[in-house]
């Protein structure tokens, strides 16, 4: 696998997302607060600079590993058994049917 860097922008091109969706899901991985798929998440990824307040870098790897978990696989479809025949009636303890027979 290769471990190319791709900017914040690039990124969310490959993700078919805006770029301030993106920034959006970088600060919500932040703060532990992000869910793909309702299940929490966290994305990492390098940002550069002396104070950490360079350009926000991403590894192509983790561009895959978001892309799985947006994936969606459908679901399979328990079959139901169908109803049983009930013979008897709750709370009815006589022989049903005509009353003068």
């Amino acid at each position: 696998m290769e471990r190319n860097l791709l900017t914040a922008a690039e990124a969310a091109r490959a993700l078919g997302i805006s770029r301030a969706t993106m920034y959006g899901w970088l600060a919500q991985s932040n703060a532990g607060t992000l869910l793909i798929r309702g299940q929490p998440y966290t994305v990492e990824y390098l940002q550069g600079g002396a104070k950490g307040q360079g350009r926000i870098q991403l590894e192509t790897v983790e561009i895959e590993r978001i892309k799985d978990a947006m994936r969606v696989q459908p679901c399979r479809r328990w079959q139901r058994r169908p109803p049983t025949k009930r013979h008897h009636y709750p709370g009815i303890h006589v022989e049903l049917g005509d009353p003068g027979n």
